[in-house]
């Protein structure tokens, strides 16, 4: 696994974009604070920059460096939480402009994934995290079912869990800085 690691943060220092096993699906991703690399993930997916993506943190205190103001009982949801579950957060900092919602929001998920978590605490910033289909077309239940211009629009491939089936999308809830729960997608 360290391998694997080592090789994909290197592409993600260098503006690439990885295609990786998640906690949920098979995901795009890149350097959540690289412009490029987000645009790079839009036209890969044929995907309107309109529709923001998310992005996933190896920690908490990775997740308070992008995110100033945390309702408290966020931290009850993140600790709670049965399934993996990414959460919308209003007023974002240090993140590509472009993987911002019009409303000045942001998805972002804590990994529950030991790979992600260590990839993500070595890179040492948030990564992007998307679903490996063209914008429309099916989520892949496996790496079997990736497309090919999925498989070759990326940068590097990681060697892991190509066997792993059926992950489902994570749940989306948006907490506001008042505290105030909506649920998005269970």
């Amino acid at each position: 696994m360290q391998d694997e690691i080592n090789k994909a943060v290197i592409i993600l220092q260098e503006g690439g974009l990885l295609l990786y096993p998640t906690d949920t699906v098979w995901g795009i991703g890149c350097d959540a604070t690289d412009t490029d690399a987000v645009a790079r993930i839009y036209a890969l997916k044929k995907r309107s920059d309109a529709k923001a993506l998310i992005c996933l943190v190896s920690d908490v205190p990775m997740l308070e460096k992008y995110i100033p103001e945390i309702a408290e009982v966020t931290y009850d949801v993140i600790d709670l939480a049965t399934k993996p579950t990414t959460i919308v957060y209003d007023n974002p900092i240090g993140i590509a402009k472009n993987l911002i919602a019009e409303d000045n929001t942001i998805g972002i998920r804590v990994a529950s994934d030991v790979f992600c978590q260590r990839l993500i605490r070595k890179f040492g910033k948030p990564i992007v995290s998307t679903s490996a289909n063209i914008s429309g077309a099916p989520t892949p239940q496996s790496y079997r079912e990736i497309a090919p211009e999925i498989l070759k629009g990326v940068d590097y491939v990681v060697n892991l869990q190509h066997e792993k089936q059926g992950g489902q999308p994570s749940s989306i809830i948006k907490i506001s800085k008042d505290g105030i729960v909506k649920v998005i997608r269970k």
